[in-house]
């Protein structure tokens, strides 16, 4: 029971941070899709994160 609720924590504190990391790549049909996070454009203007195509 110990060794089950272990791994299980482990498993989520490795997808807990992945999750906050800024850029993650993901490959889709042999093309790469990366995350870009949110960000401050020109004079006050806030580009909402979105996925681009590499």
């Amino acid at each position: 029971m110990f060794r089950c609720s272990r791994l299980l924590l482990a498993a989520a504190l490795i997808g807990g941070l992945g999750s906050l990391a800024g850029c993650v790549v993901v490959p889709a049909h042999g093309h790469a899709r990366v995350w870009v996070p949110g960000y401050w454009a020109r004079p006050h203007v806030w580009v909402e994160g979105h996925w681009r195509h590499r």
